[in-house]
């Protein structure tokens, strides 16, 4: 699976290079304000790579789970229904309603959330918003697709339908396609999926369809798209630390618990939805949220330094791709520190760009993590 994501990952730079080109001339033709921040961008990139570097190690977690359910519980393992293209369509549609509902369950519970905020923190709504994934989401997401094992879709059939689901929804993060009529109330399109990730107060927590939005028609999620959508999360990032955005949730979740007074509010609230305190914690509550306070984060960068931080990550991707696609062959151990150092990289690309670091400092920096990854190997 890796490889494949290293064959699709030129598409993407290329879809998103277009992308870019078209919204600059859209903003010099007709004086509309970019729907890119280059650090922004820089940031959701890395979390795409980092993503995709701790899920070598990760991913075991939830294809073991899977087989082991298959193996044993699968109650039509032998149907000659999943050798079929119906049976494909199936396990397809199947995979979609799972991911609605750990979608919906990623809005709805704390600590799900604490991993799929990670998606939600950017600011900005574009393709490379589409890449700003999660590095923890693999630790529970598998719970969710366990029916699908015990229907009997076999492992290999399971996985590729994960993978198009996913590779489906890289195309509707974006602002540039506008409503398309009948195909915003079947399918996710651009359109309902902006709502998805807007603060706005009409449109919070709705829209979790993957590739189909029926599943929202159905279970009264779905709101189509009327104001004009903001972007980020009511508790902002405000940081290009990738360590930090996918450790954000979890450090206030467990902050929070420590100071709740009752065992068994400290336990709630890893579970009710995301800002839940017990009626006796009213001190700990946070200001009422208001839409006309949101700013963007955004520290100066100058023409040299954005530069500067763009070949730092043009390095880094070529090299997490070639680890990415020789990673299946690596002994754990090996992968491993492979993983960390790329990932270390990425913090030092996140430090210099949010202006912790110097030029020097972060060049300094990745030669000694290419050094050290040199010796390991």
């Amino acid at each position: 699976m890796s490889k494949i994501i290293v064959f699709a990952f030129p598409v993407f730079l290329m879809c998103i290079a277009l992308e870019f080109w078209w919204d600059q001339r859209q903003a010099r033709l007709k004086g509309l304000s970019s729907r890119f921040g280059l650090s922004d961008s820089l940031n959701s990139l890395s979390l795409g790579l980092m993503s995709q570097l701790t899920g070598v190690l990760s991913k075991f977690i939830g294809l073991l789970l899977y087989a082991a359910v298959f193996d044993y519980i699968a109650l039509f393992p032998d149907a000659d229904l999943w050798k079929q293209p119906v049976g494909w369509l199936l396990a397809l549609v199947i995979y979609d309603f799972c991911y609605y509902w750990l979608h919906r369950g990623g809005h709805r519970m704390a600590i799900l959330w604490a991993a799929h905020g990670v998606h939600h923190q950017s600011q900005y709504y574009n393709l490379t918003t589409a890449l700003r994934q999660t590095s923890t989401g693999a630790f529970f997401g598998w719970i969710f697709y366990l029916p699908m094992a015990v229907l009997g879709v076999p492992p290999l059939l399971f996985g590729i339908v994960a993978l198009v689901d996913l590779l489906y929804q890289f195309w509707v993060h974006t602002e540039h396609v506008k409503k398309l009529g009948w195909f915003d109330r079947v399918f996710c399109s651009p359109s309902n999926h902006r709502v998805h990730h807007a603060i706005n107060d009409g449109y919070l927590d709705r829209n979790y369809g993957g590739i189909l939005v029926v599943w929202d028609q159905w279970f009264g999620t779905f709101t189509p798209e009327q104001e004009t959508c903001v972007y980020g999360t009511r508790d902002p990032l405000n940081s290009w630390n990738p360590l930090w955005a996918n450790t954000q949730g979890y450090v206030r979740l467990a902050q929070t618990s420590l100071q709740l007074p009752s065992w068994q509010d400290k336990i709630k609230v890893w579970f009710k939805p995301p800002g839940w305190l017990p009626a006796s914690a009213a001190a700990l509550e946070k200001p009422e949220f208001q839409m006309a306070k949101v700013s963007t984060y955004q520290p100066h960068r100058t023409t040299g330094q954005h530069a500067f931080a763009s070949v730092q990550l043009v390095f880094i991707l070529f090299a997490g791709a070639a680890f990415l696609w020789v990673a299946d062959e690596l002994p754990l151990q090996t992968a491993a520190v492979f993983c960390v150092g790329l990932c270390a990289s990425l913090w030092v690309l996140g430090r210099y760009t949010e202006g912790q670091l110097r030029g020097w400092q972060a060049a300094l920096l990745h030669g000694a993590t290419a050094t050290a990854l040199a010796l390991a190997q």
